[in-house]
């Protein structure tokens, strides 16, 4: 199925740049504008002046620094093929935990092959910066991150034994994220690791922009005459992550609801009462505590956030509803605690259309509960609803199924860093 290579990656010469740390950065859509020149006023080298870069032809002088940077010794091509083991150390939920997968170039497949599958929806215009990026720099700076099932964990064990060494790059990021990367360029290895993948399909984790824009970047230099088929643009730069990875961690995107006119918190709760169990609470301290108690039983529960610190548990009663409601979905995707609060809750009782929620006009997405509060009791939002995580097992059977999930339906932690490896294609 999913045709996986080593590839002779693009990396930092760290004895010009003063080490990898200073280099590296989170994913472009993540950094604030102060943060970008944050990071290039600590180092000059970052790899944000690539991946985001600003000014009045910023694409072409991505293209011009990254040339520039390969003729000065900055960057320097790997000697021969590699497969990058990739590890993330961090916290979440109070514990310590590790994820590791592997770096390499996966061939692109238009979705409907059914050999990489996608679980989100996309907007146009952050397709349309990619889409520039790669055309002025034929480059991917940062991976596309997707899953596959390897139940008996055999991929697993050998990306494990490879790194029992220590690892050829290692820097902790400013949230405590210690990542490592180990080259494994011995021949037979990387090909033991790229046929594991002959049978298996991948399921987009994070990047669904940046796949989608690899499809169009591909046929548009096909149309031109500047690329044919089995060239490296066929070829894109992944994180594969074992979807039974015990370190695996999902966080919930949590929904700030504004600008409704006329808003009336007890009507809405009022309405809710026909599907849902409502119990009044005060005091945020327990709500996640409290919605995850209710997620391991199963249950499709949320919090309904109105300010001054007074909350309302929502549990839905009977999930047989969603049947009517989507019927032409599968079992998987009317079940996601995402649909049910968006079909059910802000679409069916409180009058926010589907369009609406894709504009963002009258909802907004947070990765915080706190900023979620902080955005009704300052008086900016009328009410934010608090969520459960979505379930890998979730991601996999809508993804199957050939559907895709609301947009900010996950959010996978801890982001990967950009800049340990870069992929030309060429």
């Amino acid at each position: 199925m999913a045709l996986v290579k080593g590839f002779k990656g693009i990396r930092f010469n760290c004895e010009k740049t003063g080490g990898i740390g200073g280099v590296v950065c989170p994913p472009y859509d993540i950094i604030s504008e102060k943060q970008r020149i944050g990071y290039i006023e600590g180092n000059e080298y970052n790899v944000i002046r690539l991946e985001l870069p600003k000014g009045e032809d910023p694409y072409n002088e991505a293209g011009r620094l990254y040339k520039r940077w390969l003729e000065e010794g900055v960057l320097f091509r790997e000697d021969k093929d590699a497969v990058y083991i990739y590890e993330e150390e961090f916290t979440a939920y109070g514990q310590r935990m590790t994820v590791k997968g592997c770096i390499v170039r996966v061939k692109i497949e238009e979705f409907e092959r059914g050999v990489i599958l996608p679980h989100e929806f996309t907007l146009s215009k952050a397709k349309e910066d990619r889409l520039n990026l790669m055309k002025a720099t034929n480059c991917n700076f940062s991976q596309i991150y997707a899953l596959y099932n390897d139940e008996k964990g055999v991929t697993v064990e050998k990306l494990d034994k490879l790194s029992e060494r220590a690892p050829d790059l290692e820097t902790t990021d400013g949230d405590g994220v210690t990542h490592r990367l180990w080259i494994v360029t011995e021949k037979e290895q990387v090909a033991s690791i790229c046929r594991d993948f002959t049978d298996r399909k991948l399921y987009i984790a994070d990047g669904h922009h940046r796949y989608e824009t690899a499809l169009n970047y591909r046929n548009y230099l096909r149309e031109q005459g500047l690329a044919n088929e089995g060239d490296a643009a066929d070829y894109q730069m992944m994180t594969l992550v074992n979807m039974e990875h015990p370190g695996l961690v999902v966080f919930p995107t949590h929904r700030i609801v504004r600008d409704l006119p006329a808003f009336d918190a007890n009507a809405v709760k009022q309405a809710c009462r026909e599907y849902f169990d409502v119990s009044d609470y005060e005091g945020t301290g327990d709500i996640e505590k409290t919605l995850r108690a209710l997620y391991d039983e199963g249950k499709k529960a949320y919090a309904m956030y109105c300010g001054g610190g007074k909350w309302s548990l929502l549990t839905l009663r009977d999930i047989t509803v969603m049947d009517a409601l989507l019927p032409e979905l599968s079992k998987a995707s009317r079940q996601l605690d995402v649909s049910v609060l968006h079909t059910l809750v802000l679409e069916k009782l409180m009058g926010i259309d589907a369009e609406n929620m894709a504009k963002q006009i009258n909802l907004t997405y947070v990765k915080q509960a706190e900023d979620a509060y902080a955005a009704v009791d300052s008086g900016d939002a009328n009410c934010a609803f608090i969520l459960n995580p979505t379930r890998i097992s979730e991601i996999r059977d809508v993804s199957s199924a050939g559907e895709k999930m609301p947009q900010k339906s996950t959010y996978f932690y801890p982001k990967l860093i950009t800049g340990f490896v870069i992929n030309e294609l060429s």
